[in-house]
């Protein structure tokens, strides 16, 4: 087991050490380009990580040096396009959290007040109810753990339950896959349109080049004269 870990440990250095070269080639390249793609800072953070002292104050970032392997992330272009549409969902993933959290409120609140007194460990306080209404919203046991007993001492509760789950479990969730979905496509068509724009350039300059040719072939036949 030593020969083996000092193996990895030597195949680790290693790939640093590419990861290093490959990083300084990068910014002497294009030193203020560098710092304009996110990809690259995030590349440069994680080679620093790797970098620091495993012993000190710093040992416990030395921890973080594992992140390297979310490098695969930029190395990949279709990682790359999934990680940006998550990105882009972002904003409307936030709204939707802001929405499901005002949902939880209110019905933490009305169930409190109304179940609180029978069942103190589910409904004792505003904390307790919004994380059993959670369990009741992921659906774990919902019906038997929670809803079916609260129905014993309050028959109508389902009036309450029923209703919750329909706009978290069913509605609001499915939000998010909506979100998600849209901004991936958006991603998708970005980056198709980025491509066909860059084809369409190309061809330009081959069309454009071709066009020169011609016109310097057109003017060497011009000039040579028939014998």
């Amino acid at each position: 087991m030593q020969a083996i870990g000092g193996w990895i440990f030597f195949v680790d250095k290693i790939f640093l050490g590419i990861f290093v070269v490959e990083l300084l080639m990068r910014l002497s390249d294009d030193f203020k380009g560098f710092w304009r793609d996110p990809w690259r800072i995030f590349d440069f953070f994680v080679v620093v990580i790797a970098l620091l002292p495993a012993t000190g104050a710093l040992a416990v970032l030395r921890a973080l040096r594992i992140l390297r392997v979310l490098r695969l992330i930029s190395a990949v272009p279709a990682m790359r396009r999934v990680v940006a549409g998550l990105l882009g969902a972002m904003p409307g993933m936030v709204s939707i959290v802001f929405l499901i959290a005002l949902i939880f409120f209110v019905f933490s609140v009305i169930s409190t007040k109304m179940f609180g007194a029978a069942f103190p460990d589910w409904f004792g306080s505003l904390g307790a109810s919004a994380y059993t209404l959670f369990q009741v919203m992921t659906l774990e046991s919902w019906s038997m753990g929670i809803v079916r007993p609260v129905m014993e001492v309050f028959p109508l509760a389902w009036v309450l339950f029923i209703p919750f789950i329909i706009l978290t479990a069913f509605t609001v969730l499915n939000l998010f896959i909506g979100v998600i979905v849209d901004a991936m496509q958006s991603e998708h068509e970005s980056t198709a349109s980025t491509e066909r724009n860059q084809m369409m350039n190309d061809n330009e300059n081959i069309l454009a080049e071709l066009r020169s040719l011609r016109s310097d072939i057109a003017e060497l036949r011009s000039q040579i004269k028939p014998s």
